[in-house]
């Protein structure tokens, strides 16, 4: 499985998140900022939650 980078992210526009009023608090940690009333998400943080996430699924995979 290939892994997630910020380049490949960045191409595919997963920076763009949601309209500003629509929000999760929860999402505060993954939210870089604000333009135009629209949440720019982290692309650092999501590559690495990414990561993350094959791993576990690697683990579930061989059990």
């Amino acid at each position: 499985m290939s892994r997630t980078n910020f380049d490949t992210l960045l191409e595919a526009g997963c920076h763009f998140g949601h309209l500003k009023r629509k929000w999760n608090p929860a999402m505060a940690p993954y939210i870089f900022m604000e333009r135009n009333g629209i949440h720019i998400i982290d692309l650092h943080k999501t590559a690495a939650m990414a990561d993350t996430a094959a791993e576990s699924l690697k683990q579930i995979a061989k059990s």
